[in-house]
């Protein structure tokens, strides 16, 4: 084979992970960490108290912990939002998306390294970085917790190499500044010196004992040197009392039954261990205990179970294949295909912020028309009108989670909830005194539409007059300034059709705000709409629902 082969393959390999990592920038959290290094870098200091949200502070803790823990949330990724910030400052969008791009690349890599230093097959290097990547695709976004996905790969490649661990407390110290994930980093190297104590037990080897623990030592004492101390792990407990954090998506447990494929890949790697137990490392089983662990305590951590996953299997599997040449170059020829079929469907290299999905004509709106007042935002899209509007308008609500009694307080008013033992959705926003309502329409992971724009959009209600609306969000407000011309109230549905018109164009994987448009006409008696929209969601549905169908056909659709 040719000298240049493997390296070329290896160089596409490389580019075509760069090139899966590279989507637009899309996740909600991105914007308020940006504007949280922005406010490091102007006001030379921590965003602590809370500049950026006028209810941080607002009414009681609902639980013991809750002001530690906003604290903590304050703090914690601080180093994280600064480098993010500076890097936004150098190169916008394209360095942040890139910069994402290397660190999930390294993170993907890792496993591939290892295994081909173990067995010294390509091919099952090239099938652990795959296996990686796939799974780490789960949660392409930007934000702080990539850090830990760079520096735990790097942790743990300097413990299987055993070169430049010195380095780790830098690492570590680093690390801790930038986003609490560091303390899997005690895991690496606390499983890495446990097979080190084993083997001196069994007396093979372990003469690294004394120099993993003195760096052990050194990487926990350093990584104590950020604003919160040693509070992570206290924090960490303190998470699962949070109301909110439990509604969020990436904090649910996988379901155990039917398996996930995750799972199923977890439970090939156990049986391979226990299969190859004479051999199997110690530091290998202890990694796959806490990564698959920490898979099973939250989604967020399927990234770090696909890791594990591959290193596991693609080290143990009894593999005695041969390839012949022509599978080299099959392989490089793949790659090829691979990297060109991500970068001709528009997939690879969005370097740019995917603007769809945020309320920019909004915030220019408000901008413009210099528009004060407490503002009412919905959870998601807080991030982002945040870095817009701060400091000339602070949100109602944002991504950091700070506030435990305003999270239910902002579920009922945003759904417009009637009493049920409770303020109604009115009274609330009459008791937080807002002024001004932007909203975009659909919650994100369900597709059901919020109710307040629904409410606001009957003609009858003259409280709140509709000022704005486009395909990412409505303007109400309750005293509208003389220069400003009111809107029908009822475009406010208008634009909730051409909002779930731009997901399906931008995200066709998630049609389910056709489903919700379809259900909240059809009660609303709107035939004609009702059965536009559950035509488009039958179409595009990833499911079967029996009372869809039956509503189709209720609406006049074709049976079957």
């Amino acid at each position: 084979m040719p000298a240049w082969l493997r390296p070329a393959m290896v160089a596409t390999a490389a580019l075509a992970l760069l090139g899966w990592f590279s989507p637009a920038a899309a996740d909600s959290d991105t914007w308020w960490n940006l504007k949280t290094g922005q406010y490091i870098v102007q006001h030379r200091a921590l965003p602590v108290p809370d500049p950026f949200s006028y209810t941080t502070y607002v009414g009681k803790p609902v639980y013991p912990e809750e002001p530690v823990v906003r604290d903590f949330n304050l703090k914690f990724e601080w180093l994280a939002s600064l480098l993010a910030y500076l890097v936004w400052s150098a190169a916008g969008f394209p360095g942040i998306i890139l910069l994402r791009a290397a660190m999930l690349s390294v993170f993907a890599a890792t496993p591939g390294l290892v295994v081909f230093r173990r067995t010294g097959s390509v091919f099952r290097a090239l099938a652990a970085a795959a296996l990686t990547a796939w799974q780490a695709s789960v949660f392409v976004s930007d934000r702080p917790y990539q850090w830990t996905n760079l520096f735990l790969a790097v942790t743990l490649l300097v413990l299987e190499f055993r070169r430049g661990i010195w380095v780790l407390p830098a690492i570590f110290l680093i690390w801790s500044n930038c986003h609490g994930g560091y303390i899997l980093g005690f895991v690496a190297v606390g499983a890495y010196f446990a097979e080190a104590l084993w083997m001196r037990w069994r007396g093979t080897d372990g003469q690294d004992v004394r120099k993993l623990a003195l760096v052990g030592v050194a990487c926990f004492l350093v990584s104590g040197i950020n604003p919160n101390g040693f509070r992570a792990l206290k924090i960490l407990s303190a998470y699962r009392q949070s109301g909110m954090i439990s509604t969020l998506f990436e904090w649910q447990r996988p379901q155990l039954w039917p398996p996930t494929t995750l799972g199923l890949l977890l439970a090939a790697a156990l049986a391979l261990l226990i299969w190859n137990r004479r051999q199997a490392r110690v530091a290998d089983w202890l990694l796959f205990t806490a990564f698959a662990a920490s898979y099973f305590s939250a989604i967020r951590n399927t990234p770090m179970a696909g890791f594990i996953a591959a290193w596991v299997i693609f080290s143990y599997l009894r593999w005695k294949w041969s390839p012949a040449p022509v599978a080299e170059w099959a392989t490089a020829a793949a790659l090829i295909v691979v990297l060109a079929a991500e970068v001709i469907a528009g997939r690879a290299f969005q370097l740019h912020e995917a603007a769809w999905k945020y309320p920019s004509g909004a915030a220019d709106f408000l901008l413009a028309h210099h528009i004060r007042g407490n503002l009412f935002n919905s959870w998601e899209k807080g991030g982002y009108l945040l870095w817009r509007l701060w400091p000339e308008q602070p949100v109602f609500i944002d991504g950091r989670t700070l506030n435990e009694s305003v999270f239910r307080d902002y579920q009922r008013m945003i759904q417009y909830s009637p009493p049920k033992g409770g303020p109604s959705g009115q009274e609330l926003l009459d008791r937080y005194g807002v002024d001004v309502i932007v909203l975009n329409g659909f919650e994100v992971n369900s597709g059901d539409p919020y109710m307040l724009p629904v409410v606001l959009a009957n003609p009858a209600q003259k409280a709140w007059e509709l000022v704005y609306q486009d395909a990412q969000a409505v303007i109400f407000m309750r005293h509208r300034p003389p220069d400003l011309a009111a809107l029908p109230s009822q475009d406010a549905l208008a634009s909730l059709e051409a909002q779930c018109r731009v997901i399906l164009e931008n995200d066709p994987a998630r049609p389910r705000c056709a489903h919700g448009l379809a259900w909240l006409f059809a009660r609303m008696g709107d035939t004609d709409r009702a059965r536009t929209w559950i035509s488009t969601y039958l179409e595009r549905r990833k499911d079967r629902n029996r009372l869809d169908e039956e509503l189709y056909r209720r609406l006049g659709g074709a049976s079957g």
